[in-house]
């Protein structure tokens, strides 16, 4: 999903989703953006897999 910077206020980014909605998502995510930046928001399928294969390790560990 692409969204669009339209403002920076304080220590979050306005940012312009679908249908011209706004959101705000916080600026320590999106360093070094500017007013017009398009910031594409990506899901990782692989690091979400590997993520869930060392927690559920990490619970087997603890529970056995």
């Amino acid at each position: 999903m692409d969204v669009i910077v339209d403002r920076i206020e304080g220590d979050y980014v306005v940012v312009e989703i679908e249908k011209g909605n706004m959101s705000e998502i916080p600026l320590e995510l999106v360093p070094n953006v500017k007013e017009g930046d398009v910031v594409t928001i990506t899901i990782n399928k692989d690091k979400t897999e590997d993520r869930k294969k060392t927690i559920e390790e990490l619970m087997n560990s603890v529970f056995e």
